[in-house]
């Protein structure tokens, strides 16, 4: 009897050892949604926090606005390991959640992966990442920061080129572990895959 519970707990131990804390910054887009669904599927039982400028319209039962992204209150209620946390996005000035304030003190010290899938290829964006990685190295500097950008021929245009580059020097220079991603603007499935197998490698 002992030892039937003795493999109980080890197996219990390993389980509870395999799953992560994952924040995905931008994660109401379509790699968000299909990554979180993914995450969630698997039997890990990974914690998800996808920071999102606003909750309330993301969560809601029908999408309100293009301007922000989706998941909806039916998604959540399925994906039950999934939160939303409002925060600014780097701009402050840009703020629409209803509680923005203190997400990185609430995300990001238990955070085992951190992902940015913030997009727009705008001064915001650079400014997301900005904010990203300062509070993670002031919060949590160990966490694996994994960074997805489109591929130079769908960026096409040199300013938002110069933007992805700029952020991925960003986090390469500045954290300690770091996988910056590419992949084609409308290929969600390939996207999500190279995340997947960054975090199953963990």
């Amino acid at each position: 009897m002992k030892t039937f519970l003795q493999a109980i707990t080890l197996i219990t131990f390993f389980n509870t050892a395999q799953s992560l804390n994952i924040v995905i910054a931008g994660g109401t887009g379509k790699v968000g949604r299909l990554l979180s669904s993914t995450l969630h599927s698997q039997e890990k039982q990974h914690d998800i926090t996808i920071l999102c400028r606003n909750s309330f319209l993301a969560s809601a039962p029908a999408k309100v606005s293009g301007d922000f992204g989706w998941l909806g209150e039916g998604f959540l209620e399925k994906h039950d390991s999934v939160q939303l946390r409002d925060w600014d996005g780097g701009d402050l000035l840009d703020i629409v959640g209803c509680d923005w304030q203190g997400w990185q003190d609430d995300a990001l010290p238990k955070a085992d992966v951190v992902v940015n899938l913030v997009g727009g290829y705008t001064e915001q964006r650079t400014m997301a990442c900005e904010r990203i990685v300062r509070e993670s190295l002031r919060l949590n500097p160990s966490a694996k920061q994994v960074l997805l950008s489109m591929d130079d021929e769908d960026l096409k245009i040199s300013l938002k080129t110069n933007r992805a580059k700029a952020c991925e020097d960003m986090l390469s220079s500045n954290c300690q572990d770091v996988v910056c991603l590419r992949a084609q603007k409308y290929d969600v499935k390939g996207a999500c895959k190279q995340i997947m197998d960054v975090i199953d490698s963990l």
